[in-house]
């Protein structure tokens, strides 16, 4: 046969497979060429028999119970399904092993001994019903579930990739989901405020913090922040940096691998690759930034109506610009202009006792009070001048940068192209008594008229770091000025002695500065432009309207500003934004939502049609459309996806929910992949019980996650035994739940777990995440090249951070803690709906010989030792009562003691720790 007909003969038998399978996407049309048209089209489906709908896109329904409804309805239908494939359930587990698995499943710790007598010897009926509340009303509960959920979004204090750099305020986002499980807020506005809690829920400060479920997996800093913005390479990393919003949005609150379209339409499920670009659309107006809050409410809401104020003075339309003119701001321009004066007018130039150049340049005063720069141009230089002043108060330092005809393009710099790099301006103070030394005069602020860029600006002149500074590139030839505004302003006697030390070290060499003024001031104001300051000096009368609206604009923006500068400091989460300040050149807001086309085969270099936002069609009764009427509005976008997700009508949110708090408390989803719904994914082993499982969550339990946990953990089905073997050949992986399936503890709970039986584990709730790691100086964090390093082998194990529990700790996504690697504690790196619970040997040896376990081994040890009697066999008793909940049988008392003997208490505690028993659930 030839290569083409083969070919054709390979498709055509594919193709009847797929039509017989009811795989109806596989061999739709392929990726359209940028002219929107498809190349090929799949098979037609005949009208006269329509393939039924996949489980997960049929429409939801409750189906009925079966049974009397006597029981619990998850048995019911467990019992049906046992039935007809003649099995039978286990019985409940014996009352040890029920405590303790509850209190794992729903704390992540276990009860102590003496929680454990008591529940054992209690005949109250309602005793387990009751310890089921306790421990769903227990803080822990949250700290516990959120691990589930952060593994769900990939969360890391790092970025990952290349350097890994720290991440420094993705916490809050962590602790905002410990609340939520707490709190147990509903399930539809749990997920609102994860996608759009700025736009739907405004006047709540932690709506804002819940969109670190969007920023929470890698990012790729190199490609975002250090390649120029113009590149294929940037734009690529945009490109990625969407679809990881799409895949966590889509993966974790529907189920579905959409992300599969964004070459082709999707292989196997309904989703078309114009559908995942209208996705894209959706956050096409945010990047992943620190984002400002508070926890006041009142505060919260007054910084973000005087954000949005700002942002509207940055960007004005014509409606506010009309406004400029109205009486009120009239009135205000006025008032502030006349007090603009009267500043003016307080500026004093300091009367120079001596100016010196440390780099021999010839510094001569002109009779302004100003000084020229001459002679030498050395590559580094520092200007000292020593000045007194009347007394009175100073509140602020004036630094003129001057332009004078003698200099190189007019300066104000020395330089060829008339720059200069001012590295840091200091200043200094000295009372007029004999021997008093001069003291240093804090500067809070600082501000100028022109800077070259956010991080050339007059601030890097203050901030204490050599290899930063101000310049007006591309601004020379004209005046500039900044104002240096004291942190502590103070009166000063007559005589006292200011010394103001500028240093021009940094950046390009021979940067100093050609002429230049230092004023002095009881109080400081914003420098203004050199066109502005022109327009001031004009006579009212004599401005025209754009001067007029231009100088309105200024008054008000200085007025924002210190408004908001009078607002205590925001703490700040690292979440999704649309508004933040620029890092660098190359990353930076944009300002509306980016244009979003469908790339024929994914490839930027071939865009086809312009793309809107817009939802999936393949969900009964739920419109694609968003019904989104401002597109500019970035956050209406992501609103109205929140909205569409949570929507009644939408059976993938609940079938997805139900489906993964299943697998969390058995170990294994109805559905065993979570994050696949699709065709590729697995079918349910129970649909209808899925089913009635996402009705009666979303309808009667008010999508309340601790009222499907009471009804799951108090069903006979988690509650029976896994010891049985009755359906080990029927159903050898227990897809029937004829048994309850043996989990192993997860390494977070071994680790909590640990420290809770030396009695050192830290209950704190919530903050920044534990470091529990030795730094390596600036290679540990630092932002300039290397990749992390960290070294957890030498880390004390009795720090105080070390102590707080696991959830808390600092999670880096290509350093792992080899302990927590080892007992399979994903790193954050990707998506882990469900983790790996791999037996490995290296389990065994980070068991025996992690110094962490070794350490708290012998804290254990010693809280056996001290409560107990001195004969090995009380401290062996007392061991197992401890670690394993349990008195140990005559033959392991025996063995026990010897060892103990031998080895010691500490090693014989810490064999415990290794045994199964402890390890596993049942």
């Amino acid at each position: 046969m030839k290569p083409a007909a083969q070919h054709a003969g390979i498709r055509a038998a594919v193709l009847v497979f797929v039509a017989a399978a009811g795989f109806s996407k596989l061999g739709a049309a392929e990726t359209p060429e940028p002219s929107g048209q498809p190349r090929h089209q799949g098979p037609e489906v005949s009208a006269e028999s329509p393939p039924a709908p996949w489980w997960s896109l049929a429409l939801l329904v409750r189906p009925a119970v079966p049974g009397t409804g006597e029981e619990n309805p998850i048995d019911a239908f467990v019992r049906e399904k046992l039935a007809a494939n003649h099995l039978e359930p286990s019985p409940e587990a014996d009352r040890r092993t029920l405590i303790r698995r509850l209190s794992y499943d729903l704390t992540g710790l276990p009860l102590t001994p003496e929680e454990m007598a008591a529940f054992i010897e209690d005949d109250d009926p309602q005793a387990y019903e009751k310890l089921v509340d306790r421990l769903l009303a227990s803080p822990r509960h949250g700290e516990h579930w959120a691990r589930h959920w952060l593994d769900v979004a990939s969360y890391a204090d790092t970025h990952g990739n290349d350097h890994d750099f720290i991440r420094p305020h993705a916490w809050p986002w962590r602790d905002w989901v410990i609340r939520a499980f707490n709190e147990d807020k509903p399930y539809a506005r749990f997920v609102q405020e994860q996608v759009a809690g700025d736009a739907l829920f405004p006047d709540d400060p932690q709506a804002t913090v819940a969109l670190g479920f969007l920023a929470a997996g890698p990012w790729d800093h190199t490609l975002m922040v250090t390649v120029r913005e113009d590149t294929v390479d940037h734009r690529m990393a945009q490109n990625l940096d969407r679809d990881a919003m799409v895949t966590a949005t889509m993966g974790t609150f529907q189920s579905l691998t959409v992300q599969c379209a964004r070459c082709h339409n999707h292989k196997f499920d309904p989703v078309s690759q114009r559908e995942y670009y209208a996705l894209q659309a959706v956050f096409a107006g945010v990047d992943r930034a620190d984002r400002p809050f508070d926890e006041n409410p009142s505060i919260h809401v007054s910084r973000r109506h005087l954000l949005a104020e700002q942002k509207k003075l940055k960007q004005p339309d014509e409606a506010f610009l009309t406004r400029l003119e109205s009486l009120e701001i009239t009135r205000k321009v006025t008032a502030w202009e006349e007090a603009w004066k009267q500043r003016e007018k307080a500026w004093q130039p300091l009367s120079a006792v001596s100016v010196v150049s440390t780099g021999g340049a010839t510094l001569t005063r002109q009779e302004d009070g100003s000084w020229l720069a001459g002679g030498t141009r050395p590559d580094r230089d520092t200007y000292i001048l020593t000045a007194r002043r009347p007394a009175g108060k100073l509140g602020a330092l004036r630094l003129e940068a001057m332009a004078d005809d003698r200099l190189p393009q007019r300066g104000p710099g020395r330089w060829d192209n008339g720059n200069f790099h001012l590295s840091e301006f200091r200043a200094y103070a000295a009372a007029p008594s004999a021997g008093e030394s001069a003291k240093p005069l804090p500067i809070a602020r600082a501000t100028a008229d022109h800077n070259e860029g956010p991080g050339i600006s007059a601030a890097q002149a203050v901030d204490g770091r050599e290899e930063t500074q101000w310049g007006v590139h591309p601004r020379y030839g004209e005046p500039h000025q900044a104002v240096f505004e004291l942190k502590e302003p103070a009166e000063f006697p007559e005589d006292t002695l200011f010394t103001i030390v500028m240093d021009f070290r940094s950046g390009a060499p021979g940067h100093g500065l050609g002429r230049f003024r230092i004023s002095a001031g009881s109080e400081a104001a914003t420098p203004m432009p050199t066109a502005l300051d022109e327009v001031l000096r004009l006579p009212a009368d004599k401005r025209s309207p754009a001067q007029r609206r231009e100088l309105a604009l200024t008054v008000l923006r200085e007025e924002n500003r210190r408004a908001l500068e009078a607002l205590p400091p925001p703490q700040m989460v690292y979440a999704v934004a649309s508004d933040f300040p620029p890092d660098g050149e190359n990353f930076k807001p944009a300002p509306e939502p980016r244009p979003i086309h469908l790339l024929a085969r994914g490839e930027l270099s071939r865009p086809g049609d312009l793309i809107g936002p817009a939802a999936l069609g393949c969900i009964p009764g739920m419109p694609a459309d968003l019904g989104i009427t401002d597109a500019g509005d970035e956050s209406a976008r992501r609103a109205a996806l929140a909205l569409w997700l949570t929507d009644s009508r939408n059976g993938l949110t609940w079938r997805s929910i139900v489906n993964r708090v299943w697998h969390w408390h058995f170990g294994r989803g109805l559905c065993d992949t979570p994050n696949d719904f699709g065709k590729m994914g697995g079918t349910p082993s129970n649909t209808a019980l899925l089913d009635w499982l996402a009705v009666w969550f979303r309808d009667d339990a008010k999508g309340s996650l601790k009222a499907l946990h009471r009804l799951i953990v108090t069903s006979h089905a988690w509650r029976q035994s896994s010891l049985a073997w009755q359906g080990a050949e029927t159903d050898a992986d227990n897809r029937l739940l004829w048994r309850q399936n043996r989990n192993r503890l997860s390494a977070e709970a071994v680790r909590d777990t640990l420290l809770m039986l030396g009695r050192q584990l830290d209950l704190t709730v919530g903050g920044p995440a534990a470091v529990q790691f030795n730094a390596k100086g600036d290679a540990t964090f630092n932002p300039g090249g290397n990749p992390p390093f960290v070294d957890y082998e030498h880390f004390n194990p009795d720090a105080s951070e070390a102590r707080r529990r696991a959830v808390y700790r600092f999670l880096f996504r290509t350093v792992p803690d080899p302990l927590m690697a080892a007992l399979d504690s994903p790193d954050g790196g990707s998506v882990a709906a469900v983790r790996g619970v791999s037996t490995t040997a290296v389990q065994a040896f980070a068991l025996m010989n992690n110094p962490f376990v070794i350490r708290w081994s012998g804290h254990i040890a010693s809280r056996v030792t001290a409560a107990t009697a001195a004969t090995p066999e009380d401290q062996v008793e007392a061991a197992f009562k401890l670690i394993l909940l349990r008195q140990p049988t005559d033959a392991e008392r025996t063995a026990f003691a010897g060892y103990l003997q031998r080895h010691g208490a500490a090693n014989a505690c810490q064999l415990l720790i290794n045994s199964n028993e402890f390890l596993h659930l049942d």
